[in-house]
């Protein structure tokens, strides 16, 4: 939206009444994106909500007032109601808002969940030219067991260290998300290569006060480092099995990352689609194990009783996550 009207070289700030709903750290991903839409920057007006999350973040009473009284005096305290004039204006009606990804290979290119069976498709049709999307699996052989790889594997699952691992709440969402599919009886798909690599040290504090770093390396994703790594195409490389099998049978792969990138190649050099999402997206497609699986209807795999188990069904409430980052 941002970036089709034109926004380099300019300041973004954000307004309306839509604000008083938005917690602080979806703000902050939001302005840390302004790279990705073009900006100079994004810019979100002190309220309650700012003064709510300096408490939360132990900040003082003192310096809490301070900063309210600075914004006040400055003229940058969000009032309800408040329009400030714009040299141009967008509006987005927030209830419109739904699960998408990016990709595959552009920042910019938002795919609804449902529409990303359809959107991997079209790029490998596009790829493929007549031959659509005919590639024949390809059987190998991991840890003593035989698999097969089929067009559309996702071979990485990573949950990075750009902007998401900022955000509280969907990085809680992630790890619940894993504790219910443990508890159902959900694997990772042995061909996807999954990685934990937060910005800081304060992820992996309230995971392991939550309780839910046991479930996120039941699925395979362990930490492995903090800083730019998958983002900036330092996965390292895939199994050698997997290798083989994407060479031999030329497959289109993807990776799913919650980082802020995805051109051709970046990832991997042998990944051709990549995918942007956020964490507990990243852990549901390590789980689903291809992007052809349509996440909106399809089921994820099989639970310990033998039931299909579907994303809906592992989804963590939005009070579950609430609870749980109020907690840590």
């Amino acid at each position: 939206m941002l970036r089709k009207h034109g926004v380099v070289g300019k300041f973004v700030e954000f307004y309306g009444d839509g604000l008083a709903d938005l917690p602080l750290a979806d703000r902050a991903t939001i302005a840390n994106m302004s790279p990705e839409f073009g900006a100079t920057c994004g810019f979100f007006p002190v309220d309650e909500v700012t003064l709510g999350y300096l408490k939360l973040s132990g900040r003082s009473a003192e310096q809490i007032a301070l900063v309210e009284a600075y914004a006040k005096a400055q003229g940058m305290w969000r009032k309800p109601g408040d329009e400030p004039v714009f040299t141009s204006t967008l509006a987005l009606d927030m209830s419109t808002v739904e699960a998408s990804l990016a990709g595959p290979k552009r920042p910019q290119d938002r795919v609804a969940l449902p529409q990303v069976p359809q959107a991997f498709n079209a790029a490998t049709e596009l790829e493929l030219g007549s031959q659509k999307n005919k590639r024949e699996a390809k059987s190998f052989t991991l840890n003593g067991q035989q698999h097969e790889l089929h067009s559309g594997a996702v071979v990485i699952a990573a949950i990075t260290s750009c902007t998401n691992t900022s955000n509280p709440s969907v990085m809680m969402a992630a790890g619940l998300l894993a504790k219910k599919a443990v508890e159902k009886g959900l694997k990772t798909k042995p061909w996807v290569k999954t990685s934990l690599a937060p910005g800081s040290k304060v992820v992996t504090e309230y995971f392991n006060s939550a309780g839910l770093t046991p479930y996120l390396e039941d699925l395979g994703f362990n930490l492995v480092g903090y800083g730019c790594t998958t983002c900036i195409g330092n996965s390292g490389p895939l199994p050698e099995p997997i290798e083989q099998a994407i060479k031999a049978a030329d497959l289109t792969v993807g990776a799913v990352l919650s980082g802020n990138r995805n051109f051709e190649g970046r990832i991997h050099p042998l990944v051709k689609t990549n995918w942007l999402a956020s964490p507990p997206l990243v852990v549901a497609y390590a789980l689903a194990g291809n992007m052809q699986v349509d996440l909106t209807k399809d089921a994820l795999g099989a639970g310990q009783d033998g039931k299909p188990v579907y994303l809906k069904d592992i989804w963590p409430t939005g009070k579950e996550i609430a609870q749980a980052v109020e907690e840590v």
